[in-house]
């Protein structure tokens, strides 16, 4: 039982467990094949009400700013369809870039478009030679001396970005200072980037070990020109609000590998109650019994935490420290239970037609992206007062 829900929170559900497994749930193993999800499946989960639920009604949102109506659509996406349908980054990680730190006529031009599912959105951080520290990043944005307003050139790379193949509207972060001081590591600008912008272009899409029906893709900006109207708050602190949300970037995942590993568990309980092997049931032999009942008790008691972190969200109170907790926790219990689950599964688990097969690939990325699982740690030590920097 989960005690962060309300009658509205499970009629919400109900409608959306039904729209995932009866619009969306079909086309999964389609869009797997084919390595992306079909425009059309955003453009409906838009005129659902789906997307940006916490938008502000006047840009075409549901003004829905409780965080509970996203960590539903994550959980019966996850459930009823595909991990990798990312309607969560679309909403939930991209689209505060532009409604927390845009200005008016950011949030007017992009927003609507974003709610309708008419444009898809993703984020840039990551480059070849800087993955989690982003202040290593070599992206560079200078102000272009042509005489025609404070337009930006930007150049660089930006590598495995999701929803990379289809975005329309991608926020790139790139150092905007060019001195070599440490404190200049994080002189960072955010850029708004479209589609058909000069200079702007994909690489091939990204074959991956996992999440086959999520795009990624390498980006490339060759001196494309960012008119100032594009650019998001002071082209100096990009990376003070990378780290302001980062942090419910972090819990997004944590919600997301949740639902994932309570799907898998599951799917295991259903099975090992029908799978027979020497007479009998193999979920009643003691070892059967013994691992879903450590993997129940640790699921119920990550779930309360991240639910709990929902809530300091919702009040604004999450913090850097927090959210890396969540997700450390919850991605590292996802590829526990999904690799115990697995493993009861027998031959069968390791066979595609299973489901319990796709989602261990599915899941081994969690610990790496949003910050590495070891990253998160350093972050946790640091908000203990362990800086090894400070100790010297």
């Amino acid at each position: 039982m989960r005690l962060i829900f309300d009658a509205d929170h499970e009629q919400f559900r109900d409608a959306a467990r039904r729209f995932f497994l009866n619009e969306l749930a079909p086309h999964v193993e389609r869009w797997r094949e084919q390595g992306f999800v079909d425009r059309w499946a955003f453009e409906k989960a838009g005129s659902l009400g789906y997307l940006l639920t916490w938008a502000d009604e006047k840009y075409g949102g549901a003004g829905m700013s409780d965080l509970r109506y996203e960590q539903i659509l994550v959980e019966e996406c996850v459930r009823q369809a595909d991990i990798g349908i990312y309607f969560n980054l679309h909403s939930t990680v991209v689209a505060p870039y532009i409604a927390e730190i845009g200005d008016e006529a950011q949030r007017e031009r992009f927003l609507p478009k974003a709610i309708s599912g008419e444009h898809i959105l993703a984020i840039a951080m990551t480059e070849p030679a800087a993955g989690s520290d982003l202040a290593g990043m070599r992206t560079k944005a200078v102000r272009a001396h042509d005489g025609e307003g404070d337009d930006w050139i930007l150049n660089g790379s930006k590598i495995y970005i999701s929803n990379g193949m289809q975005a329309d509207v991608v926020v790139v972060a790139a150092r905007t200072s060019s001195e070599s001081k440490p404190e200049s590591r994080h002189t960072i600008g955010l850029f708004i980037v479209e589609a058909g912008m000069a200079g702007f272009s994909r690489g091939k899409k990204l074959k991956k070990m996992g999440l086959p029906a999520q795009d990624t893709a390498e980006l490339f900006f060759e001196n494309v020109r960012v008119p100032a109207a594009n650019v998001l708050g002071d082209p100096t602190r990009g990376f003070q609000h990378m780290a302001r949300l980062l942090a419910k970037e972090r819990l997004s995942l944590a919600m997301t590998s949740m639902a994932h590993a309570q799907t898998a568990f599951d799917l295991t309980l259903d099975f090992v109650k029908e799978r027979q092997a020497f007479g009998r049931p193999i979920g009643a032999f003691q070892n059967s019994r013994f691992v879903l009942a450590q993997l129940r008790s640790e699921l119920d008691a990550v779930q309360c935490f991240v639910d709990q972190c929902v809530l300091l969200a919702n009040d604004r109170k999450l913090d850097a420290d927090t959210g890396a907790k969540a997700k450390l926790l919850a991605t590292d219990l996802e590829g526990r239970v999904i690799d115990a689950c697995l493993q009861l599964h027998g031959g069968a688990g390791y066979m595609d037609e299973y489901r319990i097969s796709r989602m261990y690939t599915d899941a081994r990325v969690s610990r790496i992206f949003a910050g590495t699982n070891e990253i998160m740690k350093e972050i946790i030590g640091r908000g203990l007062g362990l800086d090894e920097r400070a100790a010297r």
